[in-house]
Parts: structure tokens; sequence; C-alpha cells
């Protein structure tokens, strides 16, 4: 079966092109929404993915519909590959039921793979380089102005044993660890 999944991001764009040319390439049974692709959760797409069978064919009218980035797209598309589902991209002239199809995909897939290591070395290139210099990564050491007062409140509430730990967080509106942690700094056994 042909099953075709059309969206827009916007409630002021309109899915009836996509609906259209879906319909022309003989899908038949179609899932639409109107959501950012940025959106995790997309219910049709969702919907659309638990439903697919074996045999199946999900038809979209151009990659960027399906996808909320690359690395996305290519997780649905094996995932898809993997349940015996072949993939078709109208615009895009990629169709995974034959093998050029496939091969176009799985470049996208190389690609992205390797836009991904170039990222990893060029920040382990840049933290290697900071460390050379001395100048060290992640966070500060030690507590703001700001959590300083903080731990000091919770110092005086703490060695006054008339609060309970909850209490001091609650009145802080600090979790357990951070009161904790705003002890061990401020030296309190």
């Amino acid at each position: 079966m042909k099953i075709g999944y059309a969206r827009v991001s916007t409630k002021e764009q309109n899915l009836d092109r996509q609906i259209d040319a879906l319909q022309q390439a003989g899908c038949e049974k179609i899932f639409s929404e109107q959501i950012s692709g940025a959106k995790k959760e997309r219910p049709e797409l969702n919907m659309l993915l638990s439903q697919i069978r074996d045999g199946d064919q999900l038809v979209i009218d151009k990659l960027s519909r399906l996808g909320r980035s690359l690395k996305d797209l290519i997780q649905i598309v094996s995932d898809l590959e993997d349940r015996g589902v072949t993939f078709i991209s109208l615009k895009d002239a990629i169709d995974t039921s034959s093998a050029s199809g496939r091969l176009v995909f799985h470049i996208f897939a190389s690609l992205a793979e390797f836009e991904r290591d170039l990222i990893s070395e060029r920040t382990k290139a840049g933290l290697a380089s900071a460390k050379a210099r001395g100048r060290m990564g992640g966070r500060p050491k030690g507590l703001s102005l700001e959590a300083q007062k903080t731990a000091m409140a919770a110092e005086t509430l703490y060695n006054d044993g008339n609060h309970s730990v909850k209490a001091i967080c609650d009145q802080l509106s600090i979790s357990k660890p951070t009161l904790y942690n705003y002890l061990r700094w401020r030296e309190v056994k």
C-alpha cells in the first residue's frame, strides 16, 4: 500500500499542493498535519509509523517534510527499511525500492555521518588547543555570588538545628543535592 505524509509548519500554510501530489502518486491513505518540523512529537507521523507494514511504501513530497534534521530523516528511513517499507520522495527523486534510490539515500546518510565526524574532530582539536594554552573548558570552579549567599543562608539554617533538610530546601527553593553541595562548599560537617 502507498501511504502518504504531508506536513506544513504553520496554520497559515496550505497542505493542498502536497496532498494533490501524493494523490497523483497513487497514495491510498494520506496522513497530514500542520505542525513545526522542529517538534519531536508529531502525532500524525507517529500514527503513520505505527501503522505502516512490511511491503508498504511511504511517499512524501520532499525530504524536508519528513525529518527534523538529516540525522532524524536518516533514522526514520533506516527504521522503515528494517521493517521492509520502501521510501519515496517525489521532489528529490529518491525511491529506495530501486538500487539507485538506495544509493542516493545512503550517500545522504554517509554525508551526515561525515559531517558529525568533522564536528567531533574540530571540537576535540579546539579543546586540545585551548588546553595547550592553559585554558580549561567547563563551568568555572566555585559558586556565583548569588549561590554563595544562598549557601550562607543554608549553613545558618542547618546549624540552627530547628529546621529539617526538607524545610531548608523548601525555604531556599533548592534541591537536597544542592543543599548538600552548598554545605560541603561551606565546609559544614
